[in-house]
C-alpha cells in the first residue's frame, strides 16, 4: 500500500452492512492543533449501527439530512500518535491514546486524524488497546445514565440487557458505587454476569422480570425493550426509570418531564453529554483496575460487513472490536 494511502470502511449512503465499502483512500492531511493515530482497535457498537442506517431519524440532524456526511465509518479508537501539528503541546510523537465521539470519527481506517482539544486522552500504562476502546462507548452512556441521579451504596438496582456493552457497563458501575445488582440475561450467560458484579439474575427467557418478585430504587433498561408502565410495579415508592431508549411513541421522553413534577415513581431520560469527562472517569477506573469490558469477538477490517450485520442482530455479548486494519 502506498505510504499515503490507507484501508478504510466507506460508504456514500444510508443503508445496512451491504453499503460498505473497503476502500484504499488518501491518507488524513493533519491540521496545526491536530494529531494522526494508527489505529490499532476500534468497535463497531450501536451508536455506529445508527450512524450507518441513518436512523433514528434524528440522526441525520447531524450526521447528514440526505446522505452521511462523513464518509469513513466509526465513532471510537485505540491507537499510537504518529505524526503531530507544530501547535500541538497536549501529546507527543509514539503516546498511546484513545477516544470516541458520537457523530463520527472516521477511525475505521488505518489512520485518522483528531484535534488535540478533542475527545482523546492518554491511554494509562499497562491497559491494553482493546481494552481502552472497549471502555469507550457503552461505558459513556452508562455513566451518563447513572450521573442523572444519586446513587448510595445499599440502593437495591436491577439492570435489564446485562450482557450488552451498555448494561455490562452499568453493571459493573453500580457495584463500584456500592449498590445491590440485579440483572437479566439468558441462562447460560448468569455466570459472566456475577463475574462483572450481580448479585442475583433473571433468565429472560424464562421469565418476566417486570413480574418477579423483589422491588428496587433504580430500574435500568439498557437494551430499550421493557417500558416505565411495565417496571412500575417492581419500583420503590420514590424509584427511577431510565432506559436506554426513547421507547414507544417516544413515551421516555414524555414521561421525563411529567413524572418528576408529579413525585414518586419516575422516570429520567439520559442525553449524554461531556464525553471528554467520560474517557476521564474511565481512565481513572482503568488505573485502577476496577473496570473490565465484557468483549464478545473481534474482526478484522476486512470483514466489518460481517461486524456490523452482527452488532445490528442484537446477539452480541459486550463489545464488538475491529483490529489488524493492514
Amino acid at each position: 500500500m502506498n505510504r499515503y494511502k490507507m484501508k478504510a470502511s466507506t460508504r456514500t449512503i444510508y443503508g445496512d452492512a451491504k453499503v460498505l465499502d473497503i476502500r484504499e483512500v488518501g491518507r488524513p492531511n493533519l491540521k496545526e492543533d491536530e494529531v494522526l493515530v494508527r489505529i490499532h482497535a476500534a468497535t463497531v457498537n450501536r451508536t455506529d449501527v445508527a450512524l450507518l442506517r441513518g436512523y433514528p431519524l434524528i440522526m441525520r440532524f447531524f450526521s447528514g439530512l440526505r446522505k452521511p456526511r462523513l464518509s469513513i465509518t466509526g465513532t471510537d479508537f485505540a491507537g499510537e500518535i504518529i505524526e503531530a501539528g507544530k501547535h500541538v503541546t497536549r501529546f507527543s510523537v509514539g503516546e498511546r491514546v484513545w477516544g470516541f465521539h458520537d457523530q463520527g470519527l472516521q477511525s475505521h481506517a488505518t489512520y485518522m486524524r483528531i484535534p488535540e482539544k478533542g475527545n482523546i486522552e492518554s491511554i494509562p500504562d499497562g491497559v491494553e488497546f482493546s481494552i481502552a476502546v472497549a471502555s469507550a462507548e457503552a461505558a459513556h452512556y452508562a455513566i451518563n445514565i447513572l450521573n442523572k441521579i444519586t446513587l448510595e451504596k445499599g440502593q437495591q438496582a436491577m439492570v435489564h440487557g446485562a450482557t450488552g456493552a451498555i448494561g455490562s457497563a452499568c453493571v459493573q458501575l453500580l457495584r463500584a458505587n456500592g449498590l445491590e445488582v440485579s440483572a437479566t440475561c439468558r441462562g447460560e450467560h448468569a455466570q459472566i454476569v456475577h463475574g462483572l458484579g450481580a448479585d442475583h439474575t433473571i433468565d429472560y427467557t424464562q421469565e418476566d422480570f417486570t413480574r418477579a418478585p423483589g422491588s428496587y430504587d433504580l430500574v435500568i433498561d439498557s437494551v430499550g425493550k421493557s417500558t416505565f408502565n411495565a417496571c412500575k410495579r417492581i419500583l420503590h415508592k420514590d424509584g427511577t426509570y431510565i432506559s436506554s431508549e426513547l421507547g414507544p411513541g417516544a413515551q421516555n421522553l414524555f414521561f421525563a418531564l411529567s413524572t418528576p413534577v408529579l413525585g414518586g415513581k419516575k422516570v429520567i431520560f439520559p442525553f449524554p453529554s461531556n464525553i471528554k469527562s467520560s474517557l476521564s472517569k474511565m481512565n481513572a477506573l482503568l488505573t485502577k483496575g476496577i473496570f473490565n469490558p465484557l468483549i464478545d469477538r473481534t474482526y478484522p477490517l476486512s470483514e466489518i460487513s460481517s461486524a456490523f450485520t452482527y452488532v445490528a442482530s442484537g446477539q452480541k455479548i459486550g463489545n464488538v472490536l475491529i483490529a489488524d486494519f493492514s
